[in-house]
């Protein structure tokens, strides 16, 4: 009856064509690969993207910190029930879990590939604060002594503006941020006023050269309008607008930080939680972002699953990246979506131009909350509704080997 249950109300949740294969085999693949050079023999760059990694709630009760399980939703108020929503979907999931159980496979891919940034938007609260945000109706939160499962993949940079960061109010952000700095991690989009909220993430790069990462978040991805932060008040860096103001305020602001021969990464929360649609702001937005601010690459996220992505003057713009990890497992409602499955980004840019060389996609999935590599059917599947989706733009994808490659 328990799990009848579950079930039921796990379906009534809300939670925020061409595939071509190489000719042949023996194309240079995970090993090796961040020795890649360009035309000009130099060094390529590579960094690590992804989507949207939520470590709270049900994956915080598998931890060896389990937190307060207490949350205030419309249908659960216990996260505990997540855990058991994805062992009714999937089988028994071990707890506590060592801090690297939930990267699973991708622990690996990291480390074949050994990238010179890796960047991810974390999508909750790390705080043991009970002032959740009223009506907000999720509360995602991670015990402060659960943070060693992001250290676990060598995580460099943590963007936080997105509609989650503050789900225990402005106490359980200041503790989030006071905890991810203790722990060595950089910080982009969410700070102590406007500020510091503003400000990038620097990250340093071989060669002397650095990566600004800048975060920002807009209302259509559900961040509340009371989360700006303010001149004297905590928040996340939200854009009221995809404006042609905005995108002269960015390039201002990067021109504050940035110096040359640096490299600048856009990280943006926005837009809906499903649906392949790209609205024309967005994409009129992104290009300003490149030909008018100089951004090297846009980071878009928000989306509970893949969305299609362009090159745009040399330049890569990721729409939506998906979910990562969270706590989904056992969810109905949006099956075809696939949101069970994800992308590892690995973009390789030339150092002198940041212009894109080329892209690599892992392809993974999520079971018992640990991240696999996905198989041949799941991989052919995300290669079909990439070009499908990237048909837009003029482009497809290349399927070999068990990845996906830019052509």
């Amino acid at each position: 009856m328990k799990a009848r249950m579950l079930q039921t109300v796990g379906k009534n949740l809300h939670f925020d064509t061409r595939v071509r294969t190489s000719e042949t085999s023996n194309r240079r693949m995970a090993e090796g690969i961040s020795m890649a050079k360009t035309k000009t023999g130099r060094r390529q760059l590579q960094f690590f993207l992804c989507g949207d990694v939520m470590t709270g709630r049900g994956i915080d009760q598998i931890l060896p910190h389990a937190g307060d399980p207490v949350i205030h939703e419309p249908y659960v108020r216990d996260a505990r029930d997540y855990l058991k929503l994805a062992e009714i979907a999937n089988g028994p999931i071990p707890r506590p879990v060592d801090f690297g159980y939930i990267w699973g496979d991708a622990l690996d891919v990291l480390g074949a590939a050994a990238p010179d940034a890796r960047i991810i938007n974390l999508e909750t609260s790390i705080t043991t604060s009970p002032d959740y945000w009223p009506r907000k109706g999720i509360n995602y939160r991670m015990h402060p002594g659960n943070t060693p499962c992001l250290t676990a993949a060598h995580i460099d940079c943590c963007v936080l503006a997105n509609n989650h960061v503050m789900d225990w109010g402005y106490s359980g952000l200041e503790e989030t941020l006071e905890t991810l700095r203790h722990a060595g991690l950089k910080l982009a989009g969410a700070g102590r006023n406007r500020e510091e909220a503003a400000a990038p993430a620097v990250l340093d790069l071989p060669g002397g050269q650095r990566l600004l990462v800048f975060g920002l978040g807009t209302g259509s991805s559900g961040i509340p309008d009371d989360w700006a932060a303010g001149e004297e008040r905590a928040g996340v860096n939200r854009l009221d607008a995809l404006s042609e103001g905005n995108v002269q305020r960015l390039a201002e602001k990067k021109r504050e930080y940035a110096a040359p021969g640096d490299f600048c990464i856009a990280s943006i929360h926005w837009g809906g939680n499903w649906g392949y649609d790209i609205s024309v702001e967005q994409q009129t937005f992104a290009r300003a972002l490149i030909e008018k601010a100089g951004f090297d690459l846009i980071h878009g996220h928000s989306s509970h699953h893949i969305k299609g992505f362009e090159i745009h003057q040399g330049r890569l713009i990721l729409y939506g990246c998906g979910d990562f990890l969270n706590d989904y497992e056992g969810i109905g409602g949006h099956d075809a979506y696939r949101g069970d499955l994800s992308l590892m980004y690995f973009p390789f840019l030339d150092p002198g131009t940041g212009s894109l060389e080329r892209l690599r996609m892992v392809p993974m999935r999520t079971r018992r909350f640990r991240l696999e590599r996905a198989g041949p059917e799941e991989t052919e599947w995300l290669a079909s509704v990439l070009d499908r989706e990237m048909g837009r733009f003029g482009a497809g994808v290349i399927l070999r080997e068990g990845e996906l490659w830019t052509d």
